[in-house]
């Protein structure tokens, strides 16, 4: 009953009130963010340390083992989860609850570069990610073609279309799956090797001196300096790389081309992506744990116009 004699009393502070509430009704609805899950904040993070060639016991005994007794000086650190498999180490970092993961992942990669002081060599550095469940995917961009390969289409969405979508705020678009990456392919014949009597290992040491990457410098002439550039970086036309010397010295030089040939193909098909029966290749649009989902759907849509043009 007082709330009805204090509404007859005070008429235009309840109207007031009621017009609060309701315009404060609006802008909660119109800016709250649309999920499909909670923000959950799982106290996780991931490391993959590739090392093509070992088998599991390998993995486990000189990688898996010097990561595992580095991360438990972190601070919060619960245990440590690893699976080794062939050719990749992968290990799940979970931590308490309430712990500060940007001081955990600062820490996670500075014990990182401290284990790689102890890996065989050629061990590259390894993917440092923090997953949570509220990253889910929620869109995927297909790409097919009649006249392109699955190594172009790979090519296009990695290097033009991936770039446009993973700058969206919210948007996180991981690297395209389903094609092949593009591999300049030397085709020995074993034959003609032992013919010129040369071994595998002095074929590699060749072409690997043929395509050294080093910084040329410049050539100061006069008043100008001008850039001075090697011709050992593949190009355009990589038969060039075929006029590669083998052997030198006494007798008639072997050259690349009198044993081998070369293919601009793609690597090893280890992975297919099927649509409709067809060869493609894809990019999950995955959103961000603290992103709105019909936000970035609707940032996805505006974007693709762009993505159009680029592929064009």
């Amino acid at each position: 009953m007082w709330l009805v004699l204090t509404a007859m009393r005070r008429p235009i502070t309840i109207l007031v009130a009621i017009i609060s509430v309701a315009l404060a009704s609006i802008l909660a609805v119109r800016q709250m963010k649309v999920d499909i899950f909670p923000k959950l904040g799982a106290p996780a993070i991931y490391v993959a340390q590739p090392y093509g060639g070992m088998d599991p016991s390998q993995m486990e005994g000189y990688l898996t083992y010097y990561y595992e007794y580095h991360f438990l000086y972190i601070t919060g650190i619960e245990h440590v989860e690893s699976k080794n498999i062939q050719g990749v180490a992968l290990m799940k970092l979970v931590f308490h609850p309430e712990t500060d993961m940007s001081q955990a992942m600062a820490e996670v990669v500075g014990y990182v570069n401290r284990s790689r002081a102890f890996m065989p060599t050629g061990a590259v550095p390894p993917f440092i990610m923090r997953y949570d469940a509220g990253s889910v995917p929620v869109a995927q961009l297909v790409f097919s073609s009649s006249t392109r390969s699955p190594g172009e289409m790979q090519d296009i969405a990695l290097n033009r279309v991936r770039p446009i979508f993973a700058t969206l705020p919210g948007v996180s678009a991981p690297p395209p799956f389903g094609g092949n990456q593009r591999t300049i392919v030397v085709r020995v014949d074993p034959d003609k090797m032992r013919q010129y009597r040369l071994s595998p290992e002095e074929v590699i040491f060749a072409v690997n001196r043929a395509s050294t990457v080093l910084p040329s410098g410049s050539v100061r002439t006069g008043d100008l300096i001008r850039i001075a550039s090697t011709n050992t970086t593949l190009g355009g036309n990589i038969q060039e790389l075929l006029d590669t010397p083998l052997r030198l010295g006494a007798g008639p030089t072997v050259y690349l081309r009198d044993i081998a040939t070369i293919l601009d193909s793609t690597d090893v098909i280890v992975g297919y992506a099927h649509v409709d029966g067809r060869r493609t290749v894809y990019i999950p649009v995955t959103k961000r744990a603290d992103a709105s989902t019909l936000d970035v759907i609707r940032r996805v849509r505006q974007a693709l116009p762009f993505a159009t043009e680029a592929i064009a």
